[in-house]
């Protein structure tokens, strides 16, 4: 029996890394944010090194939220900067969190993630990226945000 678990356990982690691998994923990372609150004048910045290639990319905002926070949606300010020809591309997101009777719509349990999509991106081979996350809330102090991640995918 217990030989059973463990090979089960075994197939759902393989399951999990065989569908987590995308080749077009080009940038995937979260800057963790302090639980007790994140201010507004804390800006995050991702900064993406060059693209091997051009083509259209795809760009999401990740979010990973307690349950802590205290509303039902989240106003989020990202610029995107693409050097080395000074585009610069801005976007409010209104992230609902909660539906109307106050169950999150994240994926977990403790910590609820959450994927956003930002826009699509046109980069030249050789451009970087530049990205700076703001909340735009009306409180200062937000409690509840744990991480805040920006994912660039070629399409």
């Amino acid at each position: 029996m217990k030989s059973k678990s463990v090979f089960v356990s075994w197939a759902l982690f393989m399951a999990g890394v065989l569908l987590s691998c995308t080749g077009n994923k080009v940038y995937d990372r979260y800057v963790h944010t302090p639980v007790s609150g994140w201010e507004k004048n804390d800006t995050l910045v991702f900064n993406l090194q060059r693209m091997a290639d051009s083509g259209d990319y795809t760009s999401e905002l990740g979010l990973r939220v307690t349950s802590d926070y205290p509303f039902m949606g989240l106003t989020l300010i990202v610029d995107q900067w693409v050097y080395p020809a000074r585009r610069h591309y801005v976007d409010t997101l209104n992230c609902k969190l909660m539906d109307a009777k106050g169950n999150s719509m994240g994926v977990g349990m403790s910590y609820y993630q959450f994927r956003f999509p930002i826009r699509e991106l046109p980069l030249h081979r050789a451009d970087s990226v530049v990205v700076k996350i703001r909340h735009d809330m009306k409180r200062e102090i937000l409690p509840g945000i744990s991480d805040v991640g920006y994912l660039l995918r070629k399409e």
